[in-house]
């Protein structure tokens, strides 16, 4: 008969489940006990199917992120909205924009459909998809390996591309913030994208609502700090101000 697992491997499970990743020395901090037992937890919880190990952390299993995607355009959507017309707001026709992915990102590109003249540069199929009907936009999709069901495209192909262009605005989601105020998202391929398009804007706006505020990721990125600006609905933690040195636009 199957052991059932421990109180401290269930609690690893609820801490995952809401925040989406924790690193083995986040909890072995939390829970007061050594990294190796905290590691032999998320072993046995990985084979289990309940959770999911990464180098130096867990997550939530893929099943849960493929489940989860199509939710999360419900999840927050008036803020989702309030921050994609915000920053649209903030890009005058005739740019050159790249976009990322993720749902707040393609809530940004169904609000620049409505630009009268605009070259946007993407990564994401989805953002990609919303676009394509909508004549005023010169649509480029970045060529690249389709990574997670979010259609992101990645790669050695997708960065020698990126870095042949310029542009005027790049809008990067994110899924979580660290404890110092960096961005973080889950993927390292993905941050590549992120970071490569970011050194090619003149100027990157990082979106996201503040339910990413209380979480946490695996990779963390940055851009320049005087050409970077964080859109989101509500005034962010006081680390991420200091990190973004004042530049938050805040979406009524």
């Amino acid at each position: 008969m199957k052991e059932p697992i421990t109180e401290r491997q269930a609690r690893i499970v609820e801490i995952v489940t809401q925040q989406g990743f924790a690193t083995i020395d986040n909890l072995a901090r939390d829970f007061g006990v050594s990294a190796q037992s905290v590691r032999r937890d998320i072993i046995r919880l990985d084979a289990e199917g309940m959770l999911q190990r990464f180098h130096g952390g867990v997550g939530v299993r893929e099943t849960s992120v493929r489940l989860g995607y199509a939710e999360k355009r419900t999840v927050a959507a008036d803020a989702k909205q309030r921050i994609a017309a915000k920053a649209a707001s903030l890009i005058p026709d005739g740019s050159v924009v790249f976009l990322d992915v993720g749902t707040t990102v393609e809530a940004v590109a169904r609000e620049l459909a409505g630009k009268r003249r605009l070259h946007v540069f993407t990564a994401s199929l989805a953002a990609a998809t919303i676009l394509s009907d909508h004549p005023a936009i010169d649509l480029f999709v970045i060529g690249g390996s389709v990574r997670g069901v979010d259609g992101s495209l990645v790669g050695e192909t997708t960065l020698s591309t990126l870095s042949r262009f310029r542009f005027d605005y790049a809008v990067i989601g994110f899924s979580g913030i660290d404890r110092d105020g960096a961005f973080m998202d889950y993927d390292i391929e993905k941050v590549g994208v992120k970071q490569a398009a970011m050194e090619q804007a003149e100027h990157s706006f990082v979106v996201g609502d503040s339910s990413k505020f209380r979480k946490s990721a695996v990779v963390r990125f940055s851009g320049r700090s005087n050409s970077l600006s964080l859109v989101t609905e509500m005034r962010p933690p006081a680390e991420v101000l200091e990190v973004m040195q004042g530049l938050c636009i805040i979406a009524e």
